[in-house]
């Protein structure tokens, strides 16, 4: 019986996880189904923070940079919503609390902040 609350809280913390990923493609005038294609939804989250997509190379390619990689998108990430490193820290440490608040909050997307 265990296992399977388990289960259910599990699948349940990915399925909110999948809507807040697709509410913010949308808030970011992107198509939302992108967040469930692996590396199409990264390179869409590239566009979303402004930068280019070769960026995926070096995540792909360069292990332990691209631990800075992806932190630096997330601190984008959030910035192009208007949202402060502190928020970007709860992103890193508590995505199941702060990617639902960015994409069902009242957040909106204010342009890529990897261009300003």
């Amino acid at each position: 019986m265990e296992i399977f609350i388990g289960v259910v809280f599990y699948l349940a913390l990915i399925a909110l996880m999948i809507v807040s990923a697709w509410k913010i493609n949308t808030k970011a005038n992107q198509p939302g189904w992108a967040c469930i294609v692996p590396i199409y939804s990264a390179i869409v989250t590239l566009e979303i923070i402004g930068k280019p997509w070769w960026w995926i190379l070096l995540i792909i390619f360069l292990p332990g940079i691209n631990l800075i990689w992806l932190i630096w998108m997330t601190n984008l990430l959030s910035k192009s919503f208007g949202k402060s490193t502190g928020f970007t820290i709860g992103m890193i440490f508590l995505p199941f609390i702060f990617y639902p608040i960015l994409g069902l909050g009242d957040a909106t997307y204010q342009g890529p902040a990897g261009l300003k």
